[in-house]
């Protein structure tokens, strides 16, 4: 998946930019997200656009090592894609 395919997808589930998604929404197969997401968090010219969060009661996944349940991405990101 592309940048900009997951951008995409973030943005018609989420509704905009900036609005913590549950990464469960994403549609994806669990490894698959987790594997995509890790790939872009160890970018720093990508990763600084994400928010990843954790909600207690949401279903985690592993990102780099850490749980999260949601991600938000911030409209900057416009800036590389």
């Amino acid at each position: 998946m592309t940048l900009k395919e997951l951008v995409d997808r973030y943005r018609e589930r989420a509704g905009g930019y900036g609005r913590p998604l549950a990464l469960a929404e994403f549609g994806l197969p669990r490894k698959e997200l987790e594997h995509e997401l890790s790939a872009f968090d160890e970018d720093y010219q990508i990763s600084r656009f994400f928010r990843f969060s954790r909600e207690p009661a949401a279903v985690a996944f592993t990102i780099n090592g850490f749980e999260y349940s949601h991600l938000a991405i911030l409209p900057e990101i416009e800036e590389i894609l």
